[in-house]
């Protein structure tokens, strides 16, 4: 197992030992996404609200990157982002294995 995938591996366990199972990388963009947002009052978020809270997850996991940077917050309190440069175009899975190495970086395991 390379040094990558062990580190997928941890990180995977933890959020099995924070939440009882294994998310998907949806899963995790989302829970990202809700720690960046921070502690609203609100429990149940809108479809649109949970696209916009992966949104968020996408641009800080990419902000390890430099390709966005934080901008601020809304009088919500929403993160927004501006995109420093352009995300190269690569195909599904090349994205895939690039969020998955940001989000072993966010958890640091």
């Amino acid at each position: 197992m390379d040094n990558f995938e062990q580190k997928w591996l941890n990180t995977q366990i933890l959020l099995k030992e924070r939440f009882g199972k294994i998310p998907d990388l949806e899963g995790i963009l989302f829970l990202i996404g809700v720690n960046e947002l921070g502690s609203l009052p609100r429990k149940k978020f809108s479809k649109e609200q949970k696209q916009d809270l992966m949104h968020v997850a996408v641009c800080t996991l990419l902000s390890q990157l430099g390709y966005y940077e934080f901008a601020g917050r809304d009088e919500d309190g929403w993160p927004h982002f501006i995109e420093v440069e352009a995300v190269p175009a690569v195909g599904v899975s090349d994205q895939e294995l690039v969020l998955k190495e940001c989000v072993v970086r966010y958890f640091d395991v």
